[in-house]
């Protein structure tokens, strides 16, 4: 079992950044590929980032609401993946989950086994 606790969410204007932190305790976490998904109101949940086990490889939702913008990372050493994310705009508002797999990465949430509770984010335009 893994347990993920995002935090880093709030309010903050267009043009803002903010850093999202995923903890995760349990199992060794160095060994999951961790990826950030968000859900906005009335939307599906869809693919942010993901990250693998190493750190060495990285994969951007294809969509360009990412590209240039956001930007994830790990620090196996603190159990921690984080997703910077600069530029923000009101359509980024939604609430953004970490989830965890092994294996390799993967843009589907249905792979991912561990799931945070999600943290708010909210850009006001």
């Amino acid at each position: 079992q893994v347990q993920l606790v995002e935090s880093g969410g709030g309010l903050v204007q267009t043009g803002g950044s903010l850093r999202l932190s995923c903890g995760a305790s349990g199992r060794t976490f160095s060994i999951y590929v961790m990826g950030w998904f968000r859900q906005a109101p009335g939307k599906e949940r869809e693919f942010v980032a993901a990250i693998s086990w190493s750190g060495g490889n990285t994969y951007y939702a294809d969509s360009d609401f990412v590209k240039g913008r956001f930007t994830i990372s790990r620090d196996n050493a603190k159990n921690t993946v984080y997703l910077q994310m600069n530029s923000l705009k009101p359509e980024d508002t939604a609430v953004y989950y970490c989830a965890a797999r092994r294996g390799s990465g993967s843009y589907a949430d249905t792979d991912y086994h561990y799931w945070g509770q999600g943290t708010q984010v909210t850009v006001s335009s």
